[in-house]
């Protein structure tokens, strides 16, 4: 919608991805654009296909928008370089983080993720994304100069020999969304549903990654005997629709050591990359983002 154009893209994020909103016959939708530099086209097309079969199935995805050609993702050349281009259609509610998190939220929270993994189990893609090993390999190509920590090494190995040693099933193993955070799951109280975004860093991994990251997330927004029984109301909802067994549950903690060593990874080449002039804002989001790495270092240092 071409009148309203200037009033949209007056709003943007920019993170990992530079996401615009825009109006298409009124209905607000995102323009997403991911750096080339940093992301995979390949795994872009994969993800798009994902949405789609989760979509055919009734799940509630977000939608992608297709260009008026047909594709669902295109490379685009900019003055800031090359960036991939998708768009979306908003999902209903209100994100998770943003209402409160109560028995039904936290039910069908868990539900919506139990289906997404139960879904996973019968996706034969055309396009497969990348795996767990694939970012083991990028790690450890990241950890190779002499700057990182010794116990960052010998982490990394420690947790690839389990990885190997972990049982891989279709009931166990598949596509995951690697980020299926509160702000990326809406609740949309009326129709006491939750519709899912963001599948860009989904890859190939245990289900329990997945658990194992909404779990972590809950400690934001609960603690002592409030935070177990949110848990606990989020594995009865995943449960009605994927199993959760003793195996699963015994491999979050491996899970959490995985995810803390691709988030130092990604940190670390984040942090990397020069800045020619950094201005206070950007100054103060590195202190943080420094801090975080130390953080992750410690965890590791056994």
């Amino acid at each position: 919608d071409t009148d309203r154009l200037d009033e949209a893209l007056s709003w943007f994020r920019i993170s990992a991805n530079a996401v615009y909103p825009f109006f298409c016959g009124g209905e607000l939708c995102f323009l997403r654009l991911a750096p080339a530099e940093e992301k995979n086209f390949h795994d872009i097309q994969g993800e798009i296909e994902f949405i789609r079969y989760l979509r055919s199935c009734g799940y509630p995805a977000m939608e992608p928008i297709p260009a008026r050609d047909g594709t669902y993702c295109f490379s685009m050349d900019t003055p800031w370089g090359r960036y991939y281009a998708c768009a979306f259609r908003r999902v209903s509610g209100k994100p998770m983080e943003e209402v409160e998190m109560n028995d039904a939220a936290l039910y069908e929270y868990g539900a919506a993720l139990g289906r997404l993994h139960s879904l996973s189990q019968s996706f034969a893609p055309s396009v497969r994304k990348s795996s767990y090993a694939d970012a083991l390999e990028s790690m450890y190509e990241e950890f190779a100069t002499e700057d990182v920590p010794d116990s960052v090494r010998r982490e990394l190995g420690a947790v690839s020999d389990l990885l190997k040693l972990l049982p891989k099933t279709e009931e166990n193993f598949g596509l995951v969304h690697y980020d299926f955070e509160p702000d990326n799951v809406f609740w949309d109280a009326k129709n006491q549903q939750c519709s899912v975004i963001d599948f860009d860093d989904g890859m190939y991994h245990w289900f329990a990654l997945d658990v194992e990251q909404v779990f972590d997330c809950l400690t934001e927004f609960f603690e002592g005997d409030a935070l177990q029984k949110a848990k606990e109301q989020f594995l009865k909802g995943y449960r009605t629709q994927h199993a959760f067994t003793e195996e699963t549950e015994m491999s979050m903690p491996l899970m959490r050591r995985f995810i803390n060593l691709y988030s130092y990874a990604r940190l670390r080449h984040c942090l990397s990359e020069p800045v020619s002039a950094k201005t206070e804002w950007m100054m103060r989001l590195e202190t943080r983002l420094r801090s975080k790495l130390q953080y992750l270092e410690s965890t590791m240092d056994c």
